[in-house]
Parts: structure tokens; sequence; C-alpha cells
């Protein structure tokens, strides 16, 4: 189960530690000029060892492309590309190969598959999501006019309590904690620089907005797009909630409160829905919420098990990051944009 995607498919490989990790595309359309520098700019945005905040892992991250691109085109065939890992330090994990960490994956490979590669986490790392930011900013190309932003909204018990409307979201680059709010960004990175000086980790939100969308997108009655993107989203490691629209909050309001009463035009005066009615787009903006975890390799002692069940004392070695929702904005912008695109191919077949 490597593969995402109906018409534009992702197909993933490889291992945090291994040579290299890399994906196949296959659907994207002939005859699209690709913007290299665009792709790179959304690898750069997610590689480790960008910030103080981040892991200290330093990988260049540069993707190679080894089909289905001529002369700065698609060509319809299917797109092959690699990264490969420079950076690796696996003795770092030779103290895991008869450990599990707790609320990791490990035991769960090892119940799985009898076989594990316990460097880094081998295919459960979060660095196989590089694979997920090339492939979102590919189909970004086949939906060019839709808008795609993410965000850090909360930071452990932190929480920034605005509106998207009222952020100037031309700011989130602005801080290495990626949230468009410079007061809220500085309380983010003070308690993500206190839980690592403790050697602990803290988790967080992120907040994704979709602007520009098309009415129409989404296939029910099993593919809605909301479920979709909840799918997407929860492919991610370390999600633990999504919510959409008026979320859990709509379950406390009353039906009249609730409704989005349409304007002459097909827009709705308020957006409780979050852009989707019926599983399809209806035209306003989409917006949902993802709870990230706190991350599961700690720099102090923790209680565990080996293989034969014995007790143990494990102490976290290697470079982790204490929090992971400023390097998993990227990565929520480009699962959508992969879902949006697969859609708007989707559609395509629908209507003529």
């Amino acid at each position: 189960m490597n593969t995402f995607g109906n018409i534009f498919r992702l197909t993933s490989f490889g291992e945090s530690h291994g040579s290299a990790i890399g994906g196949i595309i296959d659907g994207m359309p002939a005859n699209i000029n690709i913007d290299f520098e665009t792709i790179q700019t959304a690898l750069d945005r997610r590689r480790p060892g960008q910030s103080k905040i981040t892991t200290q892992r330093q990988e260049a991250d540069k993707v190679e492309f080894l089909s289905g691109i001529f002369e700065g085109k698609t060509t319809g065939t299917p797109i092959g590309f690699i990264i490969k890992n420079t950076n690796d330090r696996s003795s770092d994990y030779n103290h895991l190969k008869d450990t599990y960490r707790p609320s990791h994956a490990d035991y769960t490979y090892d119940q799985k598959y009898g076989h594990r590669d316990y460097r880094g986490g081998g295919r459960s790392s979060a660095r196989t999501t590089a694979s997920i930011v090339v492939a979102g900013a590919l189909a970004q190309h086949i939906i060019p006019d839709i808008k795609i932003t993410a965000y850090v909204n909360a930071v452990g018990g932190l929480y920034l309590d605005k509106n998207y409307t009222q952020l100037d979201l031309d700011y989130i680059d602005q801080t290495p904690v990626r949230c468009p709010d410079p007061v809220m960004a500085r309380h983010f990175i003070n308690r993500i620089e206190e839980t690592k000086k403790n050697g602990d980790t803290i988790g967080g939100q992120v907040t994704c907005i979709i602007q520009n969308m098309p009415a129409g997108l989404g296939e029910p009655l099993f593919d809605k797009l909301q479920a979709r993107l909840a799918y997407a989203m929860m492919n991610i490691p370390a999600v633990k909630g999504f919510e959409y629209g008026s979320g859990f909050k709509g379950s406390e309001m009353t039906g009249s409160r609730h409704n989005d009463i349409f304007n002459p035009d097909g827009s709705t005066k308020t957006n409780f829905s979050g852009g989707i009615q019926g599983g399809i787009s209806n035209g306003m903006d989409i917006y949902f919420k993802l709870a990230f975890k706190p991350v599961a390799t700690l720099m102090k002692p923790q209680k565990s098990i080996d293989k034969q069940g014995n007790t143990v004392n494990l102490e976290g070695k290697g470079r982790h990051d204490p929090c992971v929702v400023p390097r998993a904005v990227p990565i929520v912008e480009a699962f959508a944009a992969m879902v949006l695109a697969d859609f708007h191919l989707l559609q395509k077949s629908r209507k003529l």
C-alpha cells in the first residue's frame, strides 16, 4: 500500500537510512512546463537542518528526475525521481536493533513483518514524506489557480486564536516556526526551545486554507472530498486528528445558526461547511485543521521493552525534531495539492 491517488498517482519507495528515497508518478498530463525551482523550494521548506528548532540532520534534499520530463515539459509518461540520502548516521540507531521505542512504529513493524529496518525508523520515518512534497509540487502544476496555504496555529498548549482572514499569510515563512502572527510565533519558538532543552518533545496543530476553489470537485458516495483530504492527512506521520469547517464546534450549534445561507451568486454568507457540501466543493474556501502528537523519540531516559519482553532503560540518540509542525506545513500543502489535482482530473471525465 505505497500508492496514493486514482488518476494522479504517487508510488513512493525508500527508507530513512537507505541510499535514496523517491517515487514514480503516473497520470501527469503531457505538455506541462515544469517549474523546477518551485519544486526544490517546496523540498527546502521540508528538509531537515533548516533551523535550530528542527532536527540537525543535514540533507540537501536535491531531487533528481529520471523520466517523464523532456526539454522542461512533461511527456505524459511515468515521472521517476530520487532524493539521495547523504547524511545518514546509521550507527546512532544500533541500540534499537532489539529494543522498541514507546509510541513509535518499532514494535508494530516487527509484529507485521518480522524483520524491520531499525535505522531511523526505516520506512516508518517521516523522511519518506519528501516524496510526497515532490509529488505535491508537481500536482500544483495541474491546478495552478488553486491556492493552498498551511501554517502552524498551535504548539503545545499555546494557540493562535485568529481566523485566517485576520492574518497576513505572506508572513508564514518569515519565522522558522511558520506561524503568520509574529507575537505567537515567538511564543511558539520559545516553547519548542524550552522543550528541546529538557530533552523532551511537544505536539502542535497546522491549519490549511484552500482558496480559489472551483465548485464540483469530489466523488460521492465513498470518495467525498473531505474524506479523501482526511485520508491523505491521516497518512502523514504523527497526525492524530482532522477537522474541517466548523469541526467539533459545529456540534454545539443549532441548525439555524450553522446553515450557510446562499447569496444570489451561489456563494454563502457564512462558511461553516468549510467549502464542502455533500462531499463536493461548493466554491467557497476549504479550511481544515490537523493535530500532531509529540515526536516519540526523546533525549531523556524512558522505560521500554526488548524483543524478549524484558524491561530496559532507553535513551534517544541521533537527530530528531523536538516538534514536527514547522516542517509538516509543506507536507500538508503537498498532500492537499495531490488530492485536488486528482479530483480535478476525475471531474474532467465526469462532465464534458
